[in-house]
């Protein structure tokens, strides 16, 4: 084959042209080409592609005879709204995308120079895992790519699109990224497919049911986010991403807005209901006071009962962090504390102030939280915002009871500025149990164990079920009117714009894990 030859081979291939009609296969899929996804995720013209001829080097078992321009993955880089950016893109059409020694060579190549540059990493998955023809030599691609995402985690943005299968070893890059998205019908991620499964356990499940998209945003919380198609996910991803920064070391962009910062909303005066057992959404608040309505919600099938996402205030980048009341009382438990502790610790390592939104009556008590280590799991989430030192703003709706109150990024834990709406409530339990405990011998001895019961949860609520105390300690800084929580938050983080904190000289922290 002559330069002529390669170079026009290379150009059909970048127009889509692919031989045996495998891009017709892959359509016929349901799926779209490497290339078509790095067009959709891209700004137009703007993608430059690395490593176009390389070709793999196996031998044995005929692969001297299955050789193709790029291998089975594009590499190249390109920008989002104009902000650079590296990409890979694995090809499904060629050997299943299997991932060769070459492969990993050139996804650890793209990574380097991402990491280099101070550049956000964008994976799209499509692959049938490491490239059984090449042995141990595939493994070592594989290899490459985890390393590298190690590597580069707290240091750059990576994030994983997984638009196709995602197996065995090569599973664990997209779960060492800091999202993964995925699209219904599509999306497979398992460390054993069904065969396996059925061989060694006899269970017979479809690769749906095992590792489909729905499954891990609802069960396994391994995804972050789901969409119906490609085209949507791809405008989830760029939507993402115009919420963080570049690396670590930079901010994320301020954009325009046209919400005014002092807006006040009636609403919140009246949101939460006056019996503390009532739930109501908590979702409202966010929407009311964020800019412009606007928040992409991060794992919102998985643990409901706390809602993470990001959303801007007068136009900067925040994560908000909140419990929802209607789900399981806002109560913490494991899913809910690994869920919010790996959210917290993206959003520390990239400079992206926090928002805390309180209602939480402890953490989920019985055996099988006991059992499952709510212990360990609940340190995860208290060690991330012990952790975190970027502005940590905290508002406290209604309860915040015991250890939860502590981890929910009170001034214990060095939160910064924390607010109150006058209706909440701070204190070690709620009346009702408090009273049983403290007062157990003296509702026994009542002649009216009811009325005596009732009297003493009231005069225990007057003195504790209230913002009061904690405010007079210095442990909240002000009691504010909900309407006005927007401009309240906006004010403190203006406040804090050029906070610095430094942490103890470490290696690194031994996270509970």
């Amino acid at each position: 084959m002559t330069i002529d030859d390669k170079l026009n081979r290379m150009e059909a291939l970048r127009k889509g042209t692919s031989p045996d009609g495998r891009n017709a296969a892959q359509h016929a899929r349901g799926k779209l080409t490497a290339r078509e996804r790095i067009d959709l995720l891209l700004d137009p013209g703007t993608f430059h592609e690395i490593g176009g001829f390389i070709t793999h080097r196996a031998t044995d078992f005929g692969m001297s005879e299955q050789k193709e321009f790029s291998d089975a993955v594009v590499t190249g880089s390109g920008e989002i709204d104009g902000r650079p950016v590296f990409v890979f893109s694995q090809d499904f059409t060629f050997i299943g995308g299997t991932i060769s020694e070459v492969v990993g060579q050139k996804v650890g190549q793209v990574m380097d120079r991402a990491l280099e540059r101070g550049m956000p990493i964008i994976g799209i998955y499509d692959s049938g895992g490491a490239r059984i023809q090449e042995g141990v030599a595939s493994l070592a691609g594989v290899g490459e790519m985890l390393v590298r995402n190690a590597r580069c985690s707290g240091a750059i943005p990576q994030i994983a699109v997984v638009v196709g299968p995602c197996a065995g070893g090569a599973v664990y890059s997209p779960a060492l990224c800091d999202f993964i998205f995925t699209v219904k019908g599509i999306t497979q991620m398992y460390i054993t497919g069904p065969d396996v499964v059925k061989s060694v356990t006899n269970e017979i499940v479809s690769h749906q049911e095992l590792g489909g998209a729905e499954v891990h945003n609802q069960k396994s919380g391994v995804a972050h986010f789901l969409s119906d198609c490609e085209i949507d996910c791809f405008k989830q991803v760029r939507r993402l991403f115009g919420f963080i920064p570049q690396n670590c070391n930079a901010k994320p962009a301020v954009v325009k807005t046209d919400d005014p910062s002092d807006r006040t909303e009636e609403s919140l005066f009246t949101l939460v209901p006056d019996d503390p057992r009532m739930p109501y959404d908590m979702k409202k608040v966010i929407h009311t006071i964020v800019d412009n309505g606007d928040f992409m919600e991060v794992q919102e099938r998985f643990a409901p009962n706390i809602v993470c996402g990001m959303a801007r205030l007068a136009g900067n980048s925040v994560g908000i962090v909140a419990q929802q009341p209607s789900v399981l009382a806002g109560t913490i438990n494991i899913n809910a504390s690994v869920k919010a502790a790996r959210f917290v610790r993206f959003c520390d390592a990239f400079n992206i102030p926090l928002v805390s939104l309180v209602d939480v009556p402890g953490f989920m008590p019985g055996t099988e939280q006991e059992h499952g280590g709510i212990i360990r799991h609940g340190a995860k989430l208290i060690y991330a915002y012990a952790e975190a030192t970027v502005p940590k703003l905290t508002v406290i709706t209604r309860k915040a009871y015991g250890g939860a109150y502590i981890t929910m990024s009170s001034h214990h834990l060095k939160g910064d500025i924390n607010y109150a709406w006058p209706g909440a409530e701070i204190a070690v339990m709620g009346a009702d149990a408090a009273v049983n405990i403290i007062f157990r011998k003296v509702i026994a001895e009542a002649a009216n164990k009811e009325d005596t019961r009732k009297k003493l949860i009231e005069e225990y609520r007057a003195r504790f079920d209230n913002p009061l105390q904690a405010a007079g300690l210095g442990y909240i800084d002000d009691i504010i009117d909900p309407r006005k929580t927007r401009l309240m938050l906006i004010q403190a983080l203006e406040m804090l714009r050029d906070k610095v904190q430094k942490l103890p000289q470490k290696k690194h922290g031994n996270i509970p894990l």
